[in-house]
């Protein structure tokens, strides 16, 4: 309901390919959710303290890996699911999408953790 909003209102690219999702925390899940089930419209996907997402979750991998460019990971350092975001990651690169972990040192589910979250994140957005 939001993307043909946004494209009416703001002045934005509007194709997949220009299209990045991304949360933190509830926000994460529900960036993974809306991913699931709109795999052709992101080509990028952030996830800050939300859980794993791997290939074989999304029903129509053909259409993710025809626009998804990127899919990435992170968690705090002291939060339990830091230790399966690698693996994770990989499987993304298995099949040919780039998947990006990253562990903030020292940090658990907070702001400190997201803010270096998006720091790493942020420059891999948009990338040919």
């Amino acid at each position: 309901d939001l993307i043909p909003h946004i494209e009416a209102n703001y002045r934005v690219i509007a194709n997949p390919e220009n299209r990045a999702m991304a949360g933190l925390s509830m926000g994460g899940m529900q960036t993974r959710s809306l991913v699931i089930g709109n795999p052709e419209k992101f080509a990028y996907v952030g996830m800050f303290s939300s859980g794993t997402f791997i290939p074989s979750e999304i029903t129509d991998i053909n259409a993710f890996k025809k626009k998804g460019k990127l899919v990435f990971m992170s968690f705090g350092g002291k939060e339990g699911g830091a230790a399966r975001i690698p693996a994770a990651a990989e499987e993304w690169n298995k099949i040919g999408i780039k998947g990006v972990s990253y562990i903030s040192p020292e940090t658990g589910h907070e702001w400190h953790s997201w803010r270096r979250s998006l720091y790493e994140f942020a420059p891999l957005l948009f990338k040919k």
